[in-house]
């Protein structure tokens, strides 16, 4: 029943991966930043590799399942060093090109910025960003972005690939704050009847209130997890 009523709001099908376990995971450092995201020495750890490649083995298992041929699949990914690496590697799994057009880095999927105060600081940090979300998910971090200004860009780039591309199956790879909060807002969209069109921009603007951005932490994602999203 899902998958007809995602539908009708959507014209292709998606899927969001979390990035492998990097190397600011292993260190216990916020790398948030896009100066420092890009940056090589932030990629992957050895044990994010081989999440990569096994999230690739299974999307592509689901792919065959869904008798969905390669030639229709996009990967979208964050430019940071450990989702480009991810996708890199999900693209050699799926014997896909990765300098081609169906593999495009879109900034729109970068990471949430927690703002100086928090950047490059410990991971024993992130509550104190979480509960103000559940506080107030339109006030961020000093200097970093609310829950609402990382929804206000996914959707964005929702409504980029749905213009771009048609009836595809659809990789996102980001990071762990975007994809629980693109999965919320998708997940409350998905639960509206509205009249009219009811269309994605539409949904999603319905749902960029406090008692829905506030929940992001239920869709939580461990790194290299692959999970359905339309």
């Amino acid at each position: 029943m899902e998958d007809s009523s995602a539908s009708s709001f959507v014209g292709n099908r998606y899927w969001v991966l979390r990035h492998g376990k990097s190397i600011p995971n292993e260190k216990g450092l916020i790398v948030s930043s896009m100066e420092n995201g890009v940056l090589p020495e932030y990629q992957l750890a050895p044990d994010g590799v081989a999440q990569a490649q096994l999230a690739g083995q299974s999307f592509l298992k689901q792919l065959e399942e869904s008798k969905i041929s390669l030639d229709k699949v996009r990967i979208c990914y964050s430019p940071f060093s450990r989702t480009t690496l991810t996708a890199k590697v999900v693209a050699q799994v799926l014997n896909l090109p990765f300098d081609s057009p169906q593999c495009k880095t879109m900034e729109t999927l970068r990471e949430r910025y927690f703002g100086p105060t928090f950047e490059l600081k410990s991971h024993d940090k992130y509550p104190e960003i979480w509960d103000l979300d559940e506080k107030d998910p339109f006030m961020g971090p000093e200097g970093g972005e609310s829950a609402d200004d990382v929804v206000s860009r996914l959707a964005t780039a929702m409504l980029s690939m749905e213009a771009e591309f048609q009836r595809c199956a659809i990789l996102v790879v980001s990071h762990g704050d975007p994809l629980q909060m693109l999965q919320n807002i998708i997940h409350s969209a998905k639960q509206q009847h509205s009249g009219g069109d009811g269309g994605l921009a539409e949904r999603i603007q319905m749902s960029r209130v406090a008692s829905v951005l506030s929940q992001h932490r239920k869709f939580a994602l461990l790194t290299g997890e692959l999970r359905p999203l339309l």
